[in-house]
């Protein structure tokens, strides 16, 4: 090839662009951003509005659905989710993925200011955000505790100096603090004075306002210079409220506030409480910027609470609670370790194989220059350092040094023949050049599809292909430039030199013991596999005479009723034997529980608490002390972060629980969830939902009770399904409530309008913030006109509090112009696409044994069983959604990997067959896949099956490297039997050490000792399993699968017309465009009518066959070929269509929800989230 030969003869240039690929690929490396994942947000718009007071169905009709009538009109949209909650509304808009978001932003906007304009005077501006994936978690949680300090001496030191303090932190992007106590001037007005003096808060309100205010004036000017000049009336001391005029009557006596009420300075009633391991505490939670590096956000955010400390005052402490920003640092550390682990593994393996350290430096410097100038791809498509780019380079570890392998085995072969280091360096790479071209081709047509997967998942995974691709198109270039290079000038010494090193020696002794064993058994099973002999079988259940079968006819007995038998070659056993692993591996696959995406021990987990509806937050707080004291009891907790209260209500709490290091406890999160759960059991009055909940359904309809009814029947049968725990249904009631229904006649006679009702009892029982007092500081503290706690308690309070006066004075109480009435107020309303919802939540017990993907088939059977009312229907959703979504991703990927590989397979060898014997190696992988992961006790999920995908490149290395040189033994003059058996000897050591290579490599990925390493485990699992099997089976089976397709094309040229033989390939083709169409998703009916006619040309094929006289031929092709796709297709579908027959438990329907918990919208749950 030129690109050795220049290297060859130029051999500082050479150095010198590996050099130049280093440098590079450093410097690129220094400008990589650091983050968990790939930053990719979800195509959402969240808004947020806040209506104080107002019940779910009145934020329903005011405020939700005037917004979603107003979004649904944007292009674009794919669907609207909101919630309705007591005080406030949220809705997510969800784009399609090709929109652009930045413009469909702004018309979210557009629109949301066009209806704010409708809004009620108290509903606050709406708040808008692109919901953002990357910072839906904080980096780091802070708690600021004090001993002996107030809750607003805390306060203010939190307010003043570490919030302000955070915020500056280069990378931050908001703080968010919790637990804060804000103070404020309230003033409890006395109903029975406004009565006396004929006053409404209304007439208070608006006296605060006229006597706290600064106004300007205007501008004196005169010859020589221009003064501003302003009235200066705000309030300096609150104590001055209590003089301020409320009106004057007609003797000229003042009524003054401190005549009507009492002004109180103090904090705002707490909305909720918040907790450090039982102390009262101040959190803040910290959210990085969309593009800042994640790492160096922690860090510098923990170096920031590391000064603050110094200058804290005495009793007061800044603790870190939970830093995201470590788990990310500590994952990311775990893959680079297992990378160089599985390198230093892998060359191990080399210098074992090749008995010289000078070859074991030459082939291992693909290594690091590959690792190294990947980066430069990584930097050039703006990708970061995060899991799937680190987790793409550490399974690249046993492909990038495949080539290099190849490459020098074969150089040193050809030394040994007895060429010179110059011409064996060059003979040998152009030798296996075109061979190790398609194999590293073969391993990109694997990838780039992967790269290019459509939705949020083919972003996700658009860096992790790329990335791969990168690598092994480097370690090509690297093995015919660098290693061929320093092969011809850097000769190897003598091997006995090494073997005379203790214990070095003895491994290679047995390695050479080992590969000598391997190629006298190899050597006798090809012999025995090519020989003429034949094994009397029984007549299988299928007619398969010509695949291995000889002509039947024969009889055990004389009888006509004997049982009839045929001839079995021991290519018929080897061939039918391939069949049935793969058969084999179907069955296991069916034992094997299936998920989207592998769960992980972050050393963290959160649980929602729910009490009863109307339980007040004093209650509430006394309950969540009794769980606290139940969780910190278990050894293997560190820290609780309770919070009580809040947007949700007072009857909710969230606990955040910080578990110890992995290395410092017993049992795994999984395990603490479970024993949280059984200690809780047993305090009543709480419902607890711990960890993730992976299922959701949500069922849509028309009418609220008709809905109600279906989600219980729902709710009812899913909790019976064994696994499901944590259930809860988004039906529940809301607080007691309470409609003020005006009586019309008697407010027109008063001349009192609804809206006038509405001010003055939201006065009397929220309270009414008239104005602002500006403290010293700058502070602007809220001055609140209220009723105190005691006046405010019952509805018989509400009734005698005075609304109006009368044209005489006279008061006319709240009872004598409208009535007071319970009524039902739900504590959520729920849309979805303009119509209302509910929905169902669940989570999969881990020690039931069974996985999500499990749980989902037996919840998908009854979401179909059940028969719902015209108008309604069923969107199943969370993981459940995500699982659906990235299985049907992998299958479309695997179809154009398929494709691909036969493109570049028939470019390589020029034939349309050949190939076909390649890549009937591809389905042998697969019962090695199935068994390593059940003895793992993995799952099918993303990884494992991205696993599947690389094994289906690895695999076709194997097989081209025996085809290539079987071909050239053929173009030599060698027997068929005598090309397939040199070819496997001369290939059966590289093709040994590769897979060696690859296994050992990937060892330390698959036992997941590292943080995160759950998640990656999986594929490398996968990858072990399926490369020992295939190559075993790969070694035997392709030749054999080779000398059928040999002896097929002699016959097709001798035997069958121009005609049969263009039907033949036609059905052949037509077949395989079937399958293909069966894996990338085209609908059950076209893929169908392909095979149809790939049988129909089938048929017209054997009946050209059969006439010459070999009929049991020529129906055993159709029938094979029908079974075969049909089975092909019986497996495969399932993966596309979201479950498999009914026993094989792969997949469920989903979709990706954004109700994946309560009230966390949106894909709270979601795989991707």
């Amino acid at each position: 090839m030129w690109m050795t030969r220049v290297s060859i003869n130029n051999p500082v240039f050479a150095t010198m662009v590996m050099v130049a690929l280093c440098v590079l690929g450093l410097f690129s490396y220094q400008r990589l951003g650091v983050e968990q994942m790939p930053d990719i947000s979800p195509p959402v718009v969240f808004i947020n509005v806040q209506y104080p007071g107002a019940s779910p169905g009145a934020v329903e009709t005011e405020i939700t659905k005037p917004l979603e009538d107003a979004l649904n009109g944007i292009a674009g949209v794919k669907m609207i989710r909101s919630n309705s909650y007591e005080g406030r509304s949220e809705t997510y808009v969800e784009f399609k993925i090709s929109v652009d978001m930045t413009r469909a932003t702004q018309e979210v906007r557009d629109k949301v200011s066009v209806v704010q304009s409708g809004f009620n005077r108290d509903v606050k501006p709406p708040f808008i955000s692109r919901f953002d994936n990357e910072n839906a978690q904080p980096t780091v949680v802070l708690a600021l505790l004090a001993n002996g300090r107030s809750d607003r001496e805390l306060s203010l030191i939190a307010d003043q100096t570490v919030q302000k303090r955070l915020t500056s932190v280069e990378g931050v992007a908001r703080v968010t603090p919790l637990g804060l106590v804000t103070r404020q001037v309230r003033i409890d007005l006395d109903p029975q004075r406004l009565r006396g003096f004929g006053l409404t808060p209304a007439d208070v309100s608006a006296a605060l306002v006229r006597a706290n205010t600064d106004q300007p004036v205007g501008m004196l000017q005169n010859r020589n210079e221009d003064s501003l000049v302003r009235v200066e009336g705000r309030v300096l001391d609150p104590k001055q409220f209590n003089n301020v005029v409320i009106s004057r009557n007609a003797s000229g006596g003042v009524v003054m506030l401190g005549d009507v009420g009492q002004l109180v300075e103090r904090e705002q009633e707490p909305d909720s409480l918040s907790r450090i391991n039982g102390k009262a505490a101040v959190t803040f939670n910290i959210y990085k910027q969309q593009d800042a590096n994640i790492v160096r956000t922690g860090d510098a955010i923990k170096a920031a609470a590391d000064e603050m400390r110094k200058t804290l005052p005495p009793g007061v402490e800044l603790k870190m609670i939970y830093a995201n920003s470590d788990w990310v640092a500590q994952s990311l550390d775990g893959v680079k370790k297992t990378l160089g682990e599985g390198a230093l593994l892998t060359i191990a393996i080399v210098f074992l194989f090749l008995h010289s350290w000078r070859s074991t430096i030459i082939t291992g410097l693909t290594l690091p220059i590959s690792v190294i100038a990947s980066f430069i791809a990584i930097n050039a498509f703006g990708f970061t350092l995060n899991f799937m780019t680190m987790m793409a380079l550490s399974l690249c570890i046993g492909l990038l040094i495949d080539d290099a392998i190849v490459v020098r085995e074969n150089i040193v072969r050809h030394v040994a023949m007895g060429q010179d280091h110059h011409t064996a360096a060059r003979k040998g790479t152009d030798e296996i050049g075109l061979a190790v071209m398609a194999t590293t081709f073969a391993i990109c047509a694997v990838f780039v599809p992967v790269a290019f997967m459509k939705g949020i998942v083919g972003k996700f995974f658009f860096p992790f292909g790329i990335t791969v691709v990168s690598a092994v198109i480097v370690s090509l270039f690297v093995s015919f430039t660098l290693d061929p290079m320093l092969s011809s000038i850097w000769r190897d010494p003598p091997a006995v030199a090494m073997q005379r090193l203790w214990g070095i020696g003895h491994m290679m002794r047995g390695v050479d013991w080992g590969m000598a064993k391997l190629h006298h058994t190899y050597e006798r099973l090809i012999t025995w596999a090519f020989s003429g002999r034949r094994y009397r079988v029984f007549v299988p259940p299928v007619p398969a005479y010509g695949f291995g079968f000889g002509a039947n006819g024969q009889r055990l007995t004389g009888g006509k009723r004997g049982l009839r038998f045929a001839t079995l070659t021991p290519r018929g056993i080897v061939l039918w034997s391939a069949v049935g692993t793969f058969v084999a591996a179907i069955g296991l696959a069916t034992t094997i529980g299936a998920e989207a995406i592998p769960q992980t021990d972050q050393s963290y987990t959160g649980m929602n608490i729910t009490m009863p509806v109307g339980t007040s937050l004093a209650r509430a707080d006394e309950k969540m002390k009794q769980v606290e004291a139940i969780i910190g009891a278990l050894p293997e907790v560190d820290s609780l972060s309770t919070q009580v209260g809040g947007d949700n209500g007072h009857n909710t709490a969230y606990v955040g629980i910080v578990l110890k290091p992995r290395h410092e406890r017993k049992l795994n999160q999984f395990q603490v969830e479970d024993e949280i759960r059984k200690r809780l059991e047993g305090l009543p009055g709480i419902s607890v939902a711990l960890g993730n909940r992976p299922i959701f359904i949500s069922i849509l309809g028309p009418d609220p009770t008709v809905l109600d009814q279906i989600t219980a029947d729902l709710g009812a049968k899913i909790k019976k399904v064994k696994g499901v725990t944590d259930f809860e249904s988004s039906v529940k009631p809301g607080l007691p409530a309470y409609a003020v229904r005006v009586r019309q006649d008697a407010a027109r006679q008063l001349g009192i309008t609804p809206q006038q009702l509405a001010g003055s009892l939201r006065a009397y029982v929220q309270g009414d913030v008239s104005t602002y007092w500006t403290t010293p500081d700058g502070q602007q503290v809220e001055v609140q006109l209220r009723l105190p706690q005691a006046s405010r308690e019952s509805v018989a309070q509400l009734n005698k509090l005075p609304v109006a006066f009368s044209a005489d004075g006279t008061p006319v109480p709240l009872e004598s112009v409208a009535t007071i009435e319970p009524v039902t107020n739900p504590d959520v309303i729920k849309r979805q696409d303009l119509q209302r919802r509910q929905a169902v939540y669940a989570g999969v017990d881990v020690k039931s044994g069974r996985t999500v993907g499990q749980v989902n088939a037996d919840i998908d059977k009854i979401v179909k069983a059940t028969v719902l009312p015209p108008g309604y229907r069923f969107d199943v959703g969370g993981a459940a959604q995500d699982q659906d979504d990235i299985f049907g991703n992998i299958g479309s990927a695997l179809g154009l990997a398929l494709i691909f590989i036969y493109i570049v397979l028939a470019s390589q060898f020029g034939s349309f067959l050949q190939p076909l014997a390649i890549m009937a190696s591809l389905p042998l992988s697969l019962i090695g896949v199935m068994i390593s992961l059940k003895l793992f006790q993995s799952t099918i999920n993303l990884f494992s099956l991205i696993g599947l995908i690389m094994l289906m490149g690895l695999v076709t290395k194997n097989a081209i490297l025996l085809v290539d040189f079987a071909n050239h033994a053929r173009k030599a003059g060698a027997t068929l039997a005598e090309a397939v058996l040199s070819a496997g000897q001369i290939r059966m050591r590289p093709i040994i050490m590769t897979t060696a290579a690859m296994v050992f490599g990937m060892f330390p990925l698959a036992l997941a000792l590292d943080e995160g390493g759950e998640l990656q485990a999986p594929m490398g699992r996968a990858i072990i399993g399926g490369v020992i099997t295939s190559t075993l089976l790969t070694l035997v089976v392709v030749p054999v699968i080779y000398a059928y397709i040999e002896q097929w094309v002699g016959f097709f040229k001798t035997r069958l017309d121009a005609s049969s033989r263009g039907a033949v390939i036609a059905a052949v083709l037509t077949g395989l465009v079937g399958i293909v169409l069966a894996i990338s998703g085209v609908p059950m009916p076209g893929v169908a009518a392909v095979m149809a006619a790939a049988i129909a040309i089938s048929v017209w094929a054997c009946w050209s066959y059969a006439k010459a006289n070999h009929y049991h031929r020529g129906w055993a092709a159709m029938g094979l070929l029908g079974m075969l796709g049909f089975m092909i297709l019986a497996f495969l579908r399932p993966i596309q269509d979201g479950g498999p027959p009914e026993e094989l438990s792969m997949i469920a329907p989903q979709s990706k929800a954004a109700d994946s918990q309560p009230d966390s919208e949106p894909e709270a749950d979601s795989v991707m989230a």
